[in-house]
């Protein structure tokens, strides 16, 4: 009788055991993702992960905000090291092949990505994302930018964390001005509807400026050629290009389909207001801010800025008062698939010597939860990538027209383009850029296409056509690179 009282109460306390693992579990599975990296990380306070991060506005971000906020929660210290955008590639790269082990996360653009992975600079991240319960959470990102940011030959190395995308901006109020739409209708017989082509965008921005011009403009964009490929590279896909032709790896950039958008390209200048070929992004934005043109195309700091949100912080006296708010429209550029311009992802660098506890900084500030926070802060330029982001309150709050924002911005995500991104990709960018502005300067649309065409077979050749058609035919595979 006595054993067998002991073998019961052996069994009440091993079920009560169960029941509380099984309770702890429970607790630990509820932990919200950046609660599971903040426990995790504890073990690492009074160490410091050094982050790269694009120098400016945007190093504000882990300057003043999630970097002295992980330090409270966690006791590690977080170091950012500054780098202008045009030289962080580079940087990450010499940093790798020097093996100093300086940087332990790393922002990177995503068409950088197939490089950096082929030589070695990029840690792989599926083990933590599965150690850390992270692969649920990055199915709330859009999933235009989980499958087509994330990964390289199927494998986890960066977590998106900025929905760049292009969308278009319009002047609502110009586009319902009964005189306006009444002479437009006289003179095409049809409405003046926002343009969803670029014939219908030439013929709408030309009567603007010959009806407003010089007070308005029919549009503008900026021309500086950094900024401009991305445009070219969009507009291309949109009237059905393809970059190469996929067996031969021969470049079809010179297509007749490359050599009508540089025509147009260069056409539009004539009603965009004087010397816009020179135009950058905060020329362009002061343009429509202050109300010299009624269409443009740009990133999403454009619209929140516009309606004036954000912009009475003392960090933003840069950026031009807004005389439009409440008069902007927000909607996809023409062809309905806009470009995800460059953007960033977070991943870690192979040759940190804290990988897990920079994974862990990572994971914390891509999470649904801190994510949210960081793409409301005005000085972040970090743009909406989640779902949560396009439907969270706060933000649909923040101003009138914010639910028109986000649902646009929702929209690009859904259809948007990725950047050409295979190996050495910067190369045949910067064949890009020289021959828009050879378009600038004047010179035959045709012959521009040819030399970019053939500079980019060159490019070929030298990284290996073998290698090199491998690499496109992983991106050319994702769903973003071509309009389905």
């Amino acid at each position: 009788m006595q054993l067998l009282r002991r073998s019961l109460l052996m069994g009440v306390r091993l079920a009560a055991a169960a029941l509380v693992g099984t309770a702890l579990a429970g607790t630990a599975m509820a932990q919200s993702a950046s609660d599971r990296a903040v426990e995790a990380a504890k073990k690492y306070a009074g160490q410091t992960i050094t982050i790269v991060w694009e120098a400016g506005l945007q190093s504000l971000d882990p300057l003043n905000f999630s970097g002295p906020k992980w330090e409270k929660l966690t006791g590690m210290k977080i170091k950012v090291i500054e780098v202008p955008t045009a030289e962080m590639f580079t940087k990450i790269l010499q940093e790798h092949r020097s093996g100093s082990g300086a940087y332990d996360a790393l922002n990177v653009i995503p068409s950088w990505m197939p490089d950096l992975v082929s030589a070695g600079a990029l840690e792989q991240l599926d083990s933590w994302v599965d150690k850390f319960d992270y692969r649920k959470d990055l199915q709330d990102i859009s999933p235009m930018f989980r499958d087509n940011w994330m990964k390289v030959n199927g494998k986890i190395y960066g977590f998106p964390d900025d929905g760049d995308c292009f969308i278009m901006y319009y002047r609502k109020d110009i586009f319902a001005d009964p005189a306006l739409r009444e002479a437009f209708k006289a003179k095409y017989n049809r409405e003046m509807d926002v343009p969803k082509t670029w014939a219908d965008f030439a013929e709408v921005g030309a009567f603007i400026t010959e009806k407003m011009a010089p007070k308005t403009y029919g549009a503008a964009f900026f021309r500086d050629a950094p900024y401009a490929q991305f445009m070219f590279q969009e507009r291309f896909r949109n009237e059905g290009g393809k970059f190469f032709d996929a067996n031969t790896m021969k470049a079809t950039i010179n297509s007749d389909i490359g050599v009508k958008v540089l025509a147009g390209m260069r056409a539009e200048n004539k009603f965009m207001p004087p010397g816009v070929e020179t135009w950058g992004f905060v020329e362009n934005l002061a343009a429509f801010a202050t109300g010299q043109t009624a269409m443009t195309i740009s990133w999403p700091p454009y619209g929140r800025w516009t309606a004036g949100y954000g912009t009475d912080d003392k960090v933003m006296s840069w950026v031009p008062k807004t005389q439009i708010a409440g008069k902007v429209g927000y909607a996809l550029p023409p062809g309905g698939h806009p470009e995800l311009a460059a953007g960033f992802s977070l991943s870690v660098s192979a040759d940190s010597k804290n990988k897990e506890a920079a994974y862990l900084f990572i994971q914390w500030l891509n999470s649904p939860e801190i994510s949210t926070e960081r793409v409301q802060i005005p000085y972040t330029l970090r743009d909406p990538f989640r779902d949560n982001h396009y439907t969270d309150p706060y933000y649909l709050s923040r101003w009138p027209d914010a639910k028109y924002y986000l649902e646009t911005l929702k929209q690009a995500a859904t259809y948007g383009l990725l950047d050409l991104s295979i190996i050495q990709t910067d190369k045949y960018e910067e064949a890009l850029r020289q021959g828009i502005s050879r378009l600038w300067a004047g010179d035959d649309p045709k012959a521009i296409a040819d030399k970019i065409a053939a500079q980019w077979d060159a490019i070929t050749q030298k990284v290996g056509v073998e290698k090199q058609k491998a690499a496109y035919a992983d991106w050319a595979g994702k769903s973003a690179a071509y309009p389905k």
